[in-house]
């Protein structure tokens, strides 16, 4: 264990420690760029004295390229069919990983016409899905998946407030959980212009088949009121942040 171990240092890349190092790796980089380059010109000469494998060869990239762009046309026709008919139940998404969470969070959003992409991972600036509507309007949503029923609290509008525009370019932000908010998550959502998504929301949304942008408020509140930073007045009443029970921020 500890030879193989040696052998796995050994052949790890590094970067040049020394004056020596750095001589014998530019020495190396200019043998590999010569080589490099009369193997380039060597390919190019055979091609041009041998035409017709120049023409085949672009004739299968041609054909690969109409074969894999096909596959992808009934590929995403397939996955459209499938979640047209999407529901989940709250007794599915409880039993789900945060990140499987954030990824049927992404489908429904599909299901309801939405161009969405799951993009939830650690340094994502509080986006764990990003879609665009029909009117090219950008959606960040933040999902937070809980086992426990916690409440998500008000730190998590901030965090959102704080990026969803600025960051990721948002016309309106969502946060999404299986659990519930706190009253002061609530009350500086109404005042960034965020809109929540609790469970019995949630359960309307994903098992009852109700499209996202019928939910009140949804679309007409935020477009209007889009998300803007807190007044000093809200931080002086002492809304300070709350931490809340989630993988990722």
């Amino acid at each position: 264990m500890r030879r193989h171990r040696s052998l796995a240092r050994l052949f790890q890349p590094r970067m040049p420690t020394g004056q020596a190092e750095w001589c014998a790796a530019a020495v190396v980089a200019v043998i590999t760029v010569y080589f490099a380059v009369k193997a380039i010109r060597a390919l190019g000469d055979f091609v041009f004295h041998h035409w017709y494998i120049g023409v085949l060869l672009a004739g299968c990239v041609i054909a690969a390229a109409t074969v894999w762009g096909r596959w992808r046309v009934i590929t995403a026709r397939r996955q459209a069919e499938r979640l047209r008919s999407l529901r989940l139940t709250l007794s599915q998404l409880d039993a789900m990983t945060p990140t499987d969470f954030e990824r049927a969070v992404r489908d429904l959003m599909i299901r309801d016409g939405v161009s969405a992409k799951h993009v939830g991972q650690r340094g994502d600036k509080a986006a764990d899905v990003i879609g665009r509507d029909h009117r090219g309007q950008i959606i960040v949503v933040q999902c937070k998946h809980t086992t426990t029923g916690a409440k998500v609290g008000a730190r998590v509008m901030y965090e959102v407030n704080g990026t969803a525009v600025s960051v990721h370019g948002a016309d309106y932000a969502m946060v999404v959980t299986n659990g519930s908010f706190t009253r002061d998550a609530r009350q500086m959502a109404d005042h960034f212009g965020i809109r929540l998504l609790g469970r019995e929301d949630l359960n309307r949304w994903a098992a009852g088949g109700v499209p996202v942008q019928r939910f009140a408020g949804s679309a007409a509140l935020l477009r209007r009121r889009r998300l803007r930073f807190p007044s000093a007045r809200l931080v002086r009443r002492g809304h300070a942040p709350r931490q809340t029970s989630s993988r990722h921020g």
